[in-house]
């Protein structure tokens, strides 16, 4: 009896260690599948000379030579350039600002909370949308304006080629600053208040306290602010579709959207893969660094 239970006792320990790998493989598998798979058959596409269907001659660089001589690859480059640096930047500092408003322990702080965040919860197409129609010279603030007896006020920024892509920045930063009040409101709960009350003594106001002290303590945070901002920056698409798709013209072309046009619309799908390896390899030079500083902080 004694040895039955000790075998019972040892399927009951190997069924508690294989279960739950036997219920994740299945989830593990078509992830590896469809996500590194399909990874992986684009970067070799790349290689080959593919147009509206595949083809697996290796053709070596040829593609990259030919995207790196379409000048609608440098609009959508400089594009992304304006859009990353003014959406990073716009997010941070509104959503710094908001955080440590809410940080002050004001009233109604959780609904306000609720409002700041709100939009992070809608999807990029919904957005696009609803910024299409407020920005829309037609029907949306400049005719309002008029309307109220404002004659002279123009807002024509969305079919401006010059100006459009800074449409996509509003929309993008109206929607993700609220995560990063997320971020640093969560950082800023987690310092000693003693070195607050430290800071008081000795003269420093609330500036000088938050600017001096408290921000540069929160150093981790704004490293993942900035790598998850860099990561929505370099992959948009859905905003910028929903939004001006692509236009006026190729006047708001971004990597995504141009690599969308030349694989969908273009029948090029030996350089849309070009531009998808060409972002693939950005997104890693700003991802890998950072998870290689956290994987070195865990160790220490």
């Amino acid at each position: 009896m004694s040895g039955q239970a000790s075998r019972a006792l040892a399927f009951v320990r190997r069924a508690d260690i294989w279960l739950p790998k036997v219920v994740v493989a299945p989830s593990f598998a078509a992830s590896l599948f469809f996500v590194y798979g399909f990874i992986a058959w684009t970067v070799y596409i790349s290689f080959t000379r593919s147009g509206i269907l595949p083809r697996y001659e290796w053709a070596g660089f040829v593609q990259y030579v030919r995207l790196w001589n379409t000048p609608r690859w440098y609009v959508a480059l400089e594009n992304l350039l304006i859009f990353g640096g003014l959406f990073m930047v716009g997010c941070l500092v509104i959503g710094i600002f908001l955080a440590i408003l809410l940080d002050q322990r004001i009233r109604a702080e959780g609904a306000l909370r609720t409002i700041y965040l709100y939009p992070m919860a809608l999807s990029f197409i919904v957005t696009g949308t609803a910024w299409k129609w407020i920005l829309n010279p037609t029907l949306g603030l400049e005719r309002v304006m008029i309307d109220l007896g404002f004659t002279n006020f123009q807002f024509d920024w969305l079919v401006n080629r010059e100006m459009a892509i800074y449409t996509v920045v509003i929309a993008g930063v109206w929607q993700s600053s609220g995560y990063v009040m997320a971020l640093f409101l969560a950082g800023l709960r987690s310092v000693d208040d003693e070195i607050v009350k430290a800071a008081a003594m000795d003269g420093a106001g609330p500036f000088r306290t938050y600017v001096g002290i408290i921000l540069p303590m929160l150093r981790p945070v704004f490293l993942s602010a900035i790598i998850v901002l860099a990561h929505l920056a370099i992959k948009s698409f859905d905003l910028v579709i929903a939004l001006t798709a692509g236009g006026p013209g190729i006047a708001t072309d971004l990597p995504a959207t141009f690599m969308y046009a030349y694989a969908f619309q273009r029948s090029e799908l030996g350089l849309a893969a070009a531009s998808a390896v060409m972002m693939l390899v950005t997104i890693m030079a700003v991802v890998v660094p950072y998870l290689y500083s956290e994987l070195r902080a865990s160790r220490k």
